[in-house]
């Protein structure tokens, strides 16, 4: 038996098989974008903290990955029997494939959605939270689109997937492409040409989307984006463009309240009681250090300043007014309008690599209309940028600066919403030695322009040199609260020989 090339090749002008060729196409793309959606929905579902929605998105997953397709297709478009209500929608063809469809690829969705937001990292959620961004903007404006970048290629195959599936759907007579070509060989017999033909269909549209799923991924590649430091010309432009942000108020006057003030503060993490009643004021303008060994709560402490750590007992009081009390409700008004009066600067930096520098530095104000006129907005993102030192890079992604210049545009992402304290969680522990100096410059033009901060810090010198006090931790308490000065003098006091002790301040240094 010879092959008849004649006919194959005609089969590439009939109208039947490119209308089913169109249908294979639109059955493709509705049950892939409807999946997407759907999916992220499951996978968010599945890692909620609700144990009832956990489970019911674990037995959804668990369900119709276990069916097979086809079971599914043939049970969804036979379901009027059982609710004829149902028939005016479900006795279609095309729409009972594409529930079929819809219901079993969000299972498999939901899985690859699932890796893509279990692979962004927790500094992300905490870094949108510090800037006062609320859950579902966090998720909108830094979650999802990195787990939709990292879970992209898998999608892309589940598509293709979908595409090779929909000859499934033949089997309830939707004329697609192997329905098509099976009512054509079932008149003239000539079945591997007809087949052949149709499996060229499949190929030319997996390969049409391919290009243009490569195109797509090209796009939001953002490793591959290399964006050139600015020339001088427009390093002058932009400066001419920026604009600083609203004065701080001064220092403390008499008889006002303190900045922060922390009473009674607990925390355990199971039976490790890591804070055990910290008691700490903190005055408008006053730069607190706190030091100490490796857990000793330091990092802890700052983190229950702007809610990324709850409260197990105490209370925190920003200028006056309750702000965080234990077992309360979190994410309330006042928590929320609390936490963006301080900003916070991460040891890992937490820079959203999605985005260029000024978008990193202007993404909260622009979430929070602070100030309403994006010019305003874009302005003073501008000279935050000058004044850390990096207006030439404004145009960078993350991944092309050094880890010093991440951490000063991290300064400057904290600076935005003008805030009235600043935490710094071990700011130069993750930098090489050359690179220290630079981000300490940075704190210490904070310190001298009146800002209000609490750093974390193993930088001793640093320590006493910018410190208005230097507190000692140790084993969840505060061993020893005192200024530079003090450290430095000849009193005999326990509490100030071990803070020497563990500053490395000789007697000589004291004398």
């Amino acid at each position: 038996m010879m092959f008849d090339w004649a006919y194959f090749v005609s089969l590439f002008s009939l109208s039947a098989f490119w209308q089913a060729s169109a249908t294979v196409v639109e059955l493709s793309v509705l049950s892939w974008l409807i999946s997407l959606v759907l999916g992220f929905i499951v996978a968010s579902a599945r890692q909620a903290r609700p144990a009832w929605l956990r489970g019911a998105s674990q037995v959804y997953i668990w369900l119709f990955r276990s069916v097979p397709l086809l079971v599914l297709v043939v049970f969804i478009y036979n379901l009027p029997q059982l609710f004829p209500a149902a028939g005016g929608l479900l006795g279609n063809a095309f729409i009972a494939g594409l529930v079929a469809t819809v219901l079993a690829e969000t299972a498999y969705m939901a899985e690859i959605h699932r890796g893509g937001l279990l692979s962004v990292v927790k500094g992300q959620h905490e870094a949108g939270h510090a800037l006062g961004i609320r859950f579902l903007g966090v998720q909108r404006l830094v979650i999802i689109p990195q787990a939709l970048r990292i879970a992209l290629p898998a999608l892309v195959n589940e598509f293709i997937t979908i595409v090779k599936q929909t000859s499934l759907i033949s089997v309830i007579s939707l004329p697609e492409l192997l329905m098509t070509g099976q009512r054509l060989y079932a008149q003239n017999f000539l079945v591997m040409e007809t087949l052949a033909a149709v499996a060229v269909y499949y190929v030319l549209i997996v390969s049409v989307f391919s290009v243009l799923f490569q195109q797509i991924e090209r796009h939001v590649n953002v490793q591959a984006r290399r964006p050139q430091t600015l020339a001088e010309p427009a390093l002058a432009a932009l400066r001419e463009a920026a604009r600083p942000l609203p004065l701080r108020p001064p220092a403390q006057r008499p008889g006002e309240p303190s900045a922060l003030l922390m009473k009674n503060i607990h925390k355990a993490y199971g039976a490790h009681h890591v804070l055990k009643g910290i008691q700490l004021a903190v005055a408008p303008g006053e730069v607190i250090s706190i030091i100490g060994p490796s857990g000793s709560g330091k990092t802890s402490l700052i983190r229950t300043v702007n809610g990324l750590e709850t409260l197990d007992q105490g209370e925190i009081i920003l200028f006056g007014e309750s702000y965080i009390v234990a077992g309360s409700r979190r994410e309330t008004a006042e928590m929320r309008s609390g936490i963006r009066r301080i900003g916070m600067v991460f040891q890992s930096f937490n820079l959203f690599p999605h985005r260029t520098i000024l978008q990193n530095v202007m993404l909260a104000t622009r979430y929070h209309l602070q100030p309403a006129d994006e010019a305003a907005r874009r302005a003073q993102a501008l000279y935050l940028l000058d004044k850390v030192g990096l207006l030439a890079h404004a145009e960078k992604y993350p991944h092309q600066l050094s880890g010093g210049q991440q951490q000063r545009v991290a300064i400057a992402r904290a600076l935005a919403l003008s805030p009235d304290i600043m935490l710094f969680d071990e700011p130069t522990s993750a930098l090489d030695p050359e690179l220290v100096g630079e981000v300490l410059k940075v704190i210490g033009d904070l310190a001298r322009e009146g800002m209000t901060m609490l750093i974390v810090t193993h930088e001793m010198d640093f320590a006493l040199a910018i410190s208005d006090r230097v507190v000692l931790m140790e084993q969840g308490v505060i061993q020893a609260d005192a200024s530079p000065a003090a450290i430095r003098s000849g009193e005999a006091e326990p509490a100030l020989q071990r803070i020497r002790q563990f500053m490395g301040v000789t007697e000589s240094a004291v004398a």
